[in-house]
């Protein structure tokens, strides 16, 4: 299994030494939004159950990833492809307090916490 390569129903952007286990991004950012917002944005309770709920090419184990997980997708976005816009947030699983969730900007992978009821970005993940 290689970095960029279709499998598991996703795009795969880590993989770890053994190359038989590592990561899979939906192949677009999550659809729906948050009520009360546009398309595509979601608060972090939202973003969470909309991963949790997500069936992506018949595979339903996706999930939001955590900062450190998010963070390797921020590193692979070109392999990965398809986001909105490079300089969008998107959330994280990982919390920093009870009101504040940690997201990234894909323009340049810096990481922050916000409050959770802010909007963002979400795309799924699996493992393999």
């Amino acid at each position: 299994m290689n970095i960029g390569d279709e499998y598991g129903g996703g795009i795969v952007f880590s993989v770890d030494e053994t190359g038989k286990h590592g990561l899979i991004a939906a192949k677009e950012d999550l659809s729906g939004h948050s009520s009360g917002y546009e398309e595509g944005r979601f608060t972090w309770a939202d973003a969470k159950v909309a991963c949790h709920d997500f069936i992506g090419n018949g595979y339903s184990d996706w999930f939001l990833p955590n900062k450190e997980q998010l963070n390797k997708l921020y590193l692979r976005k070109r392999d990965v492809g398809n986001f909105a816009d490079y300089s969008t947030y998107y959330w994280s699983s990982s919390e920093s307090s009870t009101t504040n969730a940690w997201l990234q900007v894909f323009i340049n992978g810096y990481q922050s916490h916000s409050n959770k009821l802010y909007v963002s970005r979400v795309r799924a993940v699996r493992a393999f």
